[in-house]
């Protein structure tokens, strides 16, 4: 059987309220009954019941994740940054898959599931400033998560991807590179010119102007999509087209694994022939061959922000300032695709050398 409050009051001799003002941190217990009460506590194993403290505050102690794919190796880590997070508020997360799909997005954010959740962090893909301005009523509290919107409707956090995208074309730069290619630019299609694609392409564009270096257009790979083999098809093309790069920045990760087997592919060394950077730092960068140099964003910093924004606004003071935009911060970590086996710490899964954050 749980152990329940009086069955602690009995044993530690004081009031069910005692023990109850103990439990939920209120401060107006002495310091020795709270000591001998703890006491009690911890040694009866006793576990507050959640769910009967969130009745009875009018919430069920679950918050929603919405991303748009959970096979994508950042939103798989950012997803358990946040649960681990929300784990200290005692709250579950139920995780939604949006696709990037603007219809699955617009019923996420206008209250699909709302009666089921206290709050909602989402990082919309699909989406407009506007349409994700729309549901004014939100019926839940909500925390936006990426690069699609600054100045939104909602409070944010995502990190500088412009910073992100220079501090990475740099990196290579500083490395002797002159054809820095990049991969990831979108024609069309959600997360193109209005997102992630149109900031990480400026990054590229400013730290090639600082070198005094005009941007290439036939150094840009075009992708559909953000997955290996659009990363693939991508550094196929520009090789098949006659271009020569010494170097690529990739938009995140997945595209550059794909970038290194098509380079693999074509008998090219990584470092020496062409050096590759992507974004994410995702697990999989410690375990490619060469070992993958990557723009680390501060996960679990982002993942521990959206959760702390959220409690304020769920909390019983129901707090309500201003949306406000966090960046989180990011590091330049350079392994084996950029600086060689030798300085890029081959003796471990995790080797890292240098950054800026």
């Amino acid at each position: 059987m749980p152990v329940r409050l009086k069955d602690v009051a009995a044993r530690a001799g004081v009031s069910v309220k005692t023990v109850s003002n103990v439990v939920n941190g209120y401060v107006h217990v002495s310091g020795d009954t709270r000591a001998r009460v703890q006491a009690v506590l911890d040694e009866m194993g006793y576990r507050p019941n959640v769910t009967a403290r969130n009745l009875r505050a009018g919430r069920v102690g679950v918050i929603a994740l919405a991303v748009p794919e959970l096979d994508n190796p950042y939103f798989a880590e950012l997803a358990g940054h946040v649960m681990e997070a929300a784990e200290e508020h005692g709250w579950t997360v139920l995780v939604d898959q949006t696709d990037g799909r603007a219809e699955r997005e617009r019923d996420v954010l206008a209250g699909f599931r709302h009666h089921l959740i206290d709050g909602l962090i989402m990082s919309p893909f699909a989406l407009t400033a506007e349409e994700l301005a729309a549901p004014a009523d939100h019926t839940v509290p909500v925390v936006l998560l990426g690069e699609k919107v600054w100045d939104g409707p909602a409070d944010h956090v995502a990190i500088d991807n412009v910073a992100a995208a220079r501090a990475a074309t740099e990196h290579l730069l500083a490395l002797g590179r002159r054809r820095v290619a990049l991969v990831g630019h979108q024609v069309d299609g959600p997360g193109g010119d209005s997102g992630v694609a149109r900031l990480r392409r400026r990054g590229w564009e400013l730290a090639l102007a600082e070198a005094g270096l005009q941007p290439d257009e036939a150094l840009v790979g075009v992708v559909g999509d953000f997955g290996r083999s659009h990363g693939y098809a991508a550094m196929a093309a520009l090789l098949d087209g006659g271009a020569r790069p010494d170097a690529v920045f990739c938009f995140n990760d997945t595209l550059a694994l794909g970038v290194l087997r098509a380079l693999a592919d074509r008998g090219l060394a990584v470092p020496e022939d062409v050096a590759v950077i992507g974004v994410d730092d995702v697990e999989e960068t410690r375990w490619s061959v060469p070992r993958l140099s990557s723009v680390a964003p501060d996960k679990r910093a982002i993942a521990r922000t959206a959760v702390a924004m959220l409690a304020e606004r769920i909390g019983p003071e129901g707090r309500r300032p201003a949306p406000r935009d966090v960046r989180a911060g990011f590091a330049v970590v350079a392994r084996e695709s950029t600086v060689g086996a030798a300085e890029g710490h081959p003796h471990g899964p995790g080797g890292v050398s240098g950054g800026t954050r």
